[in-house]
């Protein structure tokens, strides 16, 4: 455990910088972007009252109110987390790579250290998933920041003011990342975390076979997907429910179980018996 411990506040130093630089952007530019729409709408009101003679509540008839609904959907707060989907997305990679294709070719001092083997691909998954928790509990401290600048610079009567949960339902495109309760949280997460194993296994297969590996990669792959919608198939085949709700998601749960359990004796056979030092 000390040593998986170990392993793990070693990768995560490893991408910190970067990560670092994720955390400063995302607060830099989305924080910036309510500042921005907060003071344009102000401005607007403002001119399109004068310009046109309007009262309060004829412009924000006509022109709607501000709120963070305004703001969820622009480049300031998407383009951050696309960003930051994209880099981890990229990580999944460069966390196995580069100890292949570094300097040292650091890979074989992780192999030769008093330790399991698959204490590594552990401490690899976790590194990664800790990232993405970290990552959207900075999005949800962020969201009574950009709630109190979004006060501060819109006037009461200009300004419909949103819960957290309002401000969370406010990303319409990124349901999967922002679920509206725990119980869809722990499912999507736990969803993500299987595809990072099934991921971290096909990587080893292509380090373990080369070329021939990455076709045994992507037969994996697409395997374990196949297995997992194998319920959904059936069902558009025959045109018929063979199970009720809930035991769909208790047959989807130990399919899921089945390939993480899978990827985890794969890539320990893998790291063991194919990857030499």
């Amino acid at each position: 455990m000390i040593n998986y411990l170990k392993l793990v506040n070693f990768e995560f130093n490893r991408f910190f910088k970067i990560y670092a630089a994720l955390i400063t952007i995302t607060v830099i530019s989305q924080i910036t972007g309510v500042i921005v729409m907060s003071r344009n709408y102000v401005s607007q009101a403002n001119r399109t009252m004068y310009d046109l003679g309007l009262s309060q509540t004829t412009f924000i008839e006509q022109y709607g109110s501000m709120s963070f609904y305004r703001i969820a959907d622009t480049i300031w707060v998407m383009g951050p987390i696309a960003l930051c989907i994209v880099a981890l997305i990229f990580y999944i990679f460069l966390i196995w790579y580069r100890d292949w294709f570094g300097k040292n070719t650091f890979i074989y001092r992780l192999l030769m250290l008093p330790t399991e083997r698959i204490n590594i691909f552990f401490a690899k998954a976790t590194t990664i998933f800790l990232m993405v928790l970290g990552l959207v509990a900075l999005q949800i401290l962020l969201l009574p920041i950009d709630s109190a600048i979004l006060k501060w610079l819109v006037p009461y009567d200009f300004r419909t003011d949103l819960s957290i949960d309002q401000m969370i339902g406010a990303f319409n495109y990124l349901a999967i990342i922002f679920p509206y309760n725990f119980f869809d949280f722990g499912i999507h997460y736990a969803i993500g975390f299987m595809a990072v194993f099934v991921l971290f296994t096909a990587i080893l297969f292509e380090r373990s076979f080369g070329i021939k590996g990455i076709i045994l990669g992507v037969i994996y792959c697409a395997l374990t997907l196949l297995l997992i919608i194998s319920p959904g198939i059936l069902t558009v085949i025959y045109e018929k429910t063979f199970l009720y709700p809930k035991e769909y998601f208790v047959l989807e749960v130990v399919l899921c179980l089945i390939v993480v359990v899978t990827s985890i004796i794969v890539s320990r056979f893998l790291l063991n018996n194919r990857i030499t030092v």
